[in-house]
């Protein structure tokens, strides 16, 4: 007749098994499941809502980018950015709208830095903007707590219709309807607010003739 296992030694093999089972279950089994639920009901999402134009991938509609003019030294890591006025600009990024790098500069309202950023943040979107301090809106001069955020408010998009107007040489009117018709209405009709996906909008000034 066999001797019984030890209580304890029982009690460790049956949470082994259940360890096994449960890494199985939810460590293989599930998430092949979504995935594959994923890839055949939502195959853009899943696959992270690239953006092709003229069959090259140029962003994602859900992560922010930056819209700048090329380096004048490639080589020179420490060269301020120069954003490019022919294209609608978004907020900005604590983490210069790297994905690896995501988050927000964790500063307070009345922490000096910071108000001092978004003062000089408002005086250089005033002046490559062609408006006053006044009108320049919020989310033009505060990151978003990602620092990739797609989308800027309708007021921001609005106020660089003249600049992109004019530096492209089009009707202003023409881009001003160009931003009216990609505003986006709450989620569900009630959850956030009006935004303007940024890279979607650009996309279809690109072609806007």
């Amino acid at each position: 007749m066999a001797t019984p296992l030890p209580a304890a030694l029982r009690t460790h093999l049956t949470a082994l098994r259940m360890l096994l089972v449960m890494t199985v279950l939810l460590g293989l089994a599930y998430p092949l499941l979504l995935t594959g639920v994923g890839q055949a009901a939502f195959p853009r999402q899943a696959n992270g809502s690239l953006v092709e134009s003229h069959g090259k991938v140029v962003g994602s509609s859900l992560i922010g980018q930056s819209f700048d003019l090329p380096k004048k030294d490639p080589g020179d890591a420490d060269e301020p950015a120069r954003p490019d006025p022919r294209w609608f600009q978004p907020r900005p990024s604590a983490g210069g709208y790297d994905p690896t790098a995501t988050g927000a500069s964790n500063l307070g309202p009345n922490d000096e830095d910071l108000v001092r950023a978004v003062r000089e943040r408002r005086a250089a979107v005033a002046a490559f903007d062609g408006v006053a301090p006044s009108q320049v809106p919020a989310d033009a001069v505060t990151a978003s707590g990602s620092g990739l955020d797609p989308h800027i408010s309708p007021a921001y998009a609005r106020e660089q219709v003249a600049r992109v107007a004019r530096v492209r040489g089009l009707d202003r009117a023409a881009v001003a309807a160009l931003v009216e018709r990609h505003v986006q209405g709450p989620v569900a009709g009630f959850l956030g607010q009006e935004r303007v996906n940024v890279l979607e909008l650009n996309r279809a000034l690109d072609a806007l003739r």
